[in-house]
């Protein structure tokens, strides 16, 4: 059967990706070192050797570009969270795997992660309305915070998550609780290996134990014995 062309980028497309990626990078640089009071689109063409002006035919702002570091982030997490739960193991391993990608993925790029959260809303905003939570779960971040709430649907469907948990509140939980994890293992990455009472423990066997943790406290009580941990690469 004949392959259809008519999608492939065009040479001037791949161009434009090209370039818009190398924004992209150079901004996560500049973040890295500068944080977001140095990062500009000036700054930004001095990192890549363009002009300004041909800055601004990708982002008109800067405030677009910190838009786009955020959906680039939560994009490159939902093709990583995609992959654990689209795999054939049992929903303990599945859910475990989620919530350590998470984890995983923010302390891969940490500054990549920072800049997704790098502004902070007013606590006197007005209240949501409909179009603010429709533009969120549009976006690359409501769409990851939908996984994690199918994935609380998902266990209380099969028996094993408590049915009486609000499903919403369990997935806010889980992300509050899996940023802060997060957030702890960037400024602090050798924190689980440190305490002289304590046999060390690696970041890995951290997130591990925190995704299992995240998970039994979901569990309904008659269950937190009968799904133990398995690795995605131990499974059988």
């Amino acid at each position: 059967m004949p392959t259809d062309l008519s999608l492939d980028p065009t040479p001037a497309e791949r161009r434009r990706l090209k370039v818009r990626g190398a924004i992209i990078e150079a901004a996560e640089r500049v973040f890295a070192l500068e944080g977001e009071s140095g990062l500009s689109i000036r700054r930004l063409a001095e990192e890549i050797d363009y002009s300004p002006s041909a800055i601004y035919k990708y982002f008109g702002s800067k405030d677009e570009l910190i838009d786009e570091l955020k959906e680039a982030f939560f994009e490159r997490l939902l093709a990583r969270v995609g992959r654990v739960s689209g795999v054939d193991a049992p929903f303990a391993v599945r859910g475990r795997a989620c919530v350590s990608t998470y984890i995983e993925t923010a302390i891969e790029r940490p500054y990549h992660y920072a800049a997704a959260f790098s502004q902070i809303e007013s606590a006197e905003m007005s209240p949501q309305c409909d179009a603010d939570w429709d533009a969120f779960t549009a976006s690359n971040k409501g769409r990851a915070f939908g996984v994690l709430v199918s994935m609380v649907k998902e266990g209380q469907s099969l028996g094993i998550f408590d049915p009486d948990l609000d499903p919403f509140l369990s997935a806010t939980s889980v992300w509050a609780a899996s940023h802060g994890v997060a957030q702890l293992l960037t400024h602090l990455p050798h924190f689980p290996a440190v305490a002289p009472t304590h046999a060390p423990v690696s970041a890995s066997d951290f997130i591990t134990f925190h995704a299992d943790l995240v998970f039994r406290g979901l569990q309904g009580p008659g269950n937190r014995q009968q799904t133990d941990f398995i690795p995605l690469g131990d499974k059988p």
